[in-house]
């Protein structure tokens, strides 16, 4: 994902407000400060002839002075264009029900509510003290079972499939809420078909203590034809069958969900196992980096100078233009591609491609610095076992911060939307889908997002800032960009802020490159785990 910013006052006096857009990332100014301009437009070096009222208590300037007189026009004319990318995102964001982003909502809401019940199940048979450990690292299921009513209730009042509801009265009853399903039953019969059937269902399953045998296996017989299946059918059915004493059926159905639970507890163990074990490693590693305090060189691998050596004002601009053209680029590539869905991987480095470009010529070449040198991205075969040192740190700490905030989250009830992090292509995709997602977010999308926001958005605060306000800074407008809700907010904010803090430390965006892919491998693992076949 590119990043594009505003063009800030001086960085000396203050920075004002930002706005951000998801596609592409725009800061737009909202406020510049009164009185005199103390700096070159252009460069942002201070003025020979001016008197800054307060004393500068940023970096120093750039030694080499660099004018690119940048046009004011274009300045503002990529504001423009940014600005109403902002406003078509912002409009889409708050317009387009959530429901609606996932393809075929239905059938995605049914697969992964039946998937986290079945893991549920499967988890309960588990030893005592590996469930424990389990809750202990991952976190209780109570959430899920909770927000999997609330969630179908949203999708209810979305889609008209009959379904849905059915899917959401099986949810009600095995939760215990018995007068919920008494209203569906009550109004279902009174409605045209399906529901008077799905009410005998419902009747049949949760409200009746004994259901004759004959009547048993008329509407099994009409539950296997409907379009219910895993862990919903496998409740009702069992529920059915208990009541008309149907004990071959009981086995039957037995027998399939264990085999279903089996592989998927199967693989929910391994990835517990992989993310314990980052965890551990990694903060015994995270420890010995911070007990080194700030004077220790032991992860420093890249060459990288922050603040960095290109005035904060002028990079700024740079990320200004650069986003504009990326975020024309992708919507005309888009629009192009949009037959071709595969393509969108190339989506990701082209967009990009503008605002790199102007970063070196602008940037690093003025100051005398390659590309790898700049962002510390030459790495010395005798460096490459310390890099590996802070990579086990960096995902060790934001795995820590993921967790803490879990335990937070927990008994707030709060839990991210199931639309922010189902992705149909990790889960239904054929092979080359699949790998062209895994592409984009293991490859591309770290790449490209640690040069814009932590190589460029967080140098242009890094002049003005000390390390952890200027990682604070870029790191919730990283979130921002990611349109998530509160604790995809904070699990995002929390990233941007340890991989500033690696980039700060260790002279080199590989720490941070390669830690954020290792975090978006883990997503898609554990999505892909829980929910592809």
């Amino acid at each position: 994902m590119g990043l594009s910013t505003g063009l800030g006052g001086d960085l000396c006096r203050g920075l004002g407000q930002f706005r951000l857009l998801k596609a592409g990332g725009i800061l737009r100014r909202q406020s510049r400060p009164e009185g005199p301009v103390d700096a070159d437009e252009s460069t942002g070096t201070p003025s020979p002839s001016a008197v800054p009222p307060v004393p500068c208590v940023g970096a120093p300037p750039p030694p080499h002075a660099y004018d690119p007189r940048f046009s004011r026009a274009i300045t503002w004319l990529s504001a423009v264009v940014l600005s109403a990318s902002i406003s078509v995102v912002a409009w889409l964001s708050f317009d387009v029900p959530r429901v609606d982003r996932v393809p075929d909502a239905e059938h995605a809401l049914s697969h992964m509510v039946g998937r986290l019940m079945d893991q549920e199940d499967g988890l309960k048979t588990l030893p005592i003290w590996e469930q424990f450990l389990y809750e202990a690292t991952m976190g209780s299921g109570a959430n899920d079972r909770e927000q999997a009513i609330e969630w179908y209730r949203e999708l209810a009042e979305e889609s008209p499939a009959p379904a849905v509801d059915l899917h959401l009265a099986i949810r009600e009853g095995e939760s215990g809420d018995l007068p919920a399903v008494e209203q569906a039953v009550a109004r279902w019969l009174r409605q045209a078909e399906p529901y008077p059937t799905y009410a005998e269902l419902l009747r049949a399953g949760y409200l009746e203590g004994h259901v004759s045998p004959s009547a048993g296996f008329e509407l099994q017989a009409y539950l296997a034809e409907q379009p219910v299946s895993g862990w919903f059918y496998s409740r009702l059915a069992t529920r059915i069958a208990e009541r008309a004493g149907d004990r071959p059926l009981l086995a039957t159905i037995d027998t399939s969900s264990q085999q279903r639970v089996e592989g998927l507890l199967w693989r929910s163990r391994a990835f517990a196992l992989l993310e314990l074990t980052l965890m551990i490693v990694g903060l015994l590693v995270l420890l010995l980096w911070v007990r080194r305090g700030k004077g220790g060189a032991m992860f420093r691998v890249g060459s990288a100078e922050l603040p960095p050596l290109w005035a904060g004002r002028l990079g700024a601009g740079v990320l200004l233009r650069g986003g504009a053209v990326g975020a024309l680029l992708t919507v005309a590539f888009l629009y192009v591609a949009s037959d071709f869905p595969s393509l969108r991987v190339v989506a990701v480095p082209l967009s990009n491609l503008p605002l790199l470009a102007l970063a070196y010529y602008h940037l690093l070449r003025p100051q005398r610095q390659t590309f790898w040198r700049g962002f510390g991205l030459r790495i010395e075969p005798r460096h490459v076992g310390q890099l590996g040192l802070a990579v086990l740190a960096v995902v060790a700490a934001g795995l820590v911060g993921e967790w803490v905030l879990g335990r937070i989250a927990e008994p707030l009830n709060l839990i991210s939307h199931w639309t922010e992090w189902f992705d149909a292509d990790l889960v239904w995709g054929g092979p080359s889908t699949l790998v062209v997602s895994l592409i984009e977010y293991v490859v591309f999308a770290p790449v490209f997002e640690e040069l814009a926001f932590r190589g460029l958005l967080f140098g242009v605060f890094r002049r003005r800032f000390q390390w952890g306000v200027a990682a604070m800074l870029s790191a919730a407008l990283f979130a921002l960009a990611h349109g998530y809700g509160l604790i995809g907010f904070l699990s995002v904010f929390w990233s941007g802020v340890i991989w500033a803090w690696a980039y700060e430390r260790t002279g080199s965006l590989w720490p941070g490159m390669i830690g954020h892919a290792i975090n978006n491998l883990l997503v898609c693992l554990s999505v892909m785990a829980l929910l592809r076949a």
